[in-house]
């Protein structure tokens, strides 16, 4: 595989790329945190992983997924940077101390102890990113560079539509690697729908978006395996009318995941995806009547 070229500068690139809408005509908003593939140098040079193995936590190629979003009236905001340099469904203070030099110990929750924090210590398999610890002002200045705008620019969108529509809906777009599915079995889904168990989205809502992929002839779950982090969290406030619904895609659906490229069935599966959004966003075209459910 060849590999992205790599700039030296590690803020030479915006934190995230924003698609608008061709014409504002639903509450619905995309969003793709985990997809960026812009691997600094200084990341690449510090880490014991090779690229293939950093990318594995990667949410390859979904921001090409949603390309189709602005033409039924979407906009599309999707992370330039990978998840190995910032985690963008983290909160800011969600801070390792084992991988920070000189943060004060802690209590982390079990993201932060499992490697998983907003400065991500391993990728997919536990494996380590660094040889060593990095510093607190490199930690603050890839915050500053990608987390706060780009959750800038997310809350800017969602109170725009809100405000433009009466409501907002958030899909936050991911992947999940097919060994996370294992061991389901036969109850494997191909799709899972995380709310929070209902507190990031109106569970009428989720279930007309459950039924858009059903129709298609696709196994959907929700809340399991994956229920939804820190931006179903952050933003999902149903009963304001503003809604968040994370999606997670099995990536068997349409990528070599070893080679980290599009399958032979990716064109197929993004034809899908954009009958899907089309749907989605419909749904989000009409008032909804569910605020205090």
């Amino acid at each position: 595989m060849t590999e992205k070229p790599h700039h030296p500068d590690p803020h030479s690139v915006s934190a995230f790329t924003l698609l608008p809408p061709q014409s504002a005509q639903t509450a619905v908003i995309f969003a793709s945190p985990h997809s960026g593939a812009h691997y600094p140098e200084s990341l690449q040079r510090r880490s014991v992983l090779n690229m293939m193995q950093l990318r594995s936590s990667e949410d390859a190629f979904v921001d090409r997924l949603l390309a189709s979003a602005p033409r039924y009236g979407a906009a599309v905001i999707a992370a330039q940077y990978p998840r190995a340099w910032v985690d963008l469904n983290r909160a800011e203070d969600e801070l390792d101390s084992a991988l920070i030099a000189g943060l004060e110990r802690s209590h982390p929750g079990p993201r932060v102890a499992a490697g998983l924090g907003v400065i991500p210590r391993v990728v997919s398999g536990g494996r380590a990113i660094y040889r060593g610890k990095i510093a607190q002002i490199e930690v603050a200045a890839r915050l500053n560079h990608v987390w706060r705008p780009y959750h800038a620019a997310l809350g800017d969108l969602l109170t725009q539509t809100h405000q433009r529509q009466g409501q907002a809906i958030l899909i936050d777009v991911h992947s999940m690697p097919s060994e996370a599915l294992d061991s389901l079995g036969a109850r494997r889904p191909r799709i899972v729908l995380g709310d929070r168990y209902g507190a990031s989205a109106a569970r009428p809502l989720v279930a007309q978006i459950e039924s858009v992929f059903a129709a298609e002839g696709l196994a959907v779950s929700r809340n399991t395996p994956f229920a939804g982090a820190y931006i179903t969290q952050r933003y999902g406030r149903p009963r304001d009318n503003i809604h968040v619904v994370q999606i997670e895609i099995d990536r068997a659906l349409y990528m070599d995941e070893e080679r980290v490229e599009p399958s032979e069935d990716f064109h197929a599966f993004s034809a899908l995806m954009e009958r899907a959004i089309a749907q989605i966003c419909a749904i989000g075209a009409q008032p909804m009547r569910m605020a205090a459910e």
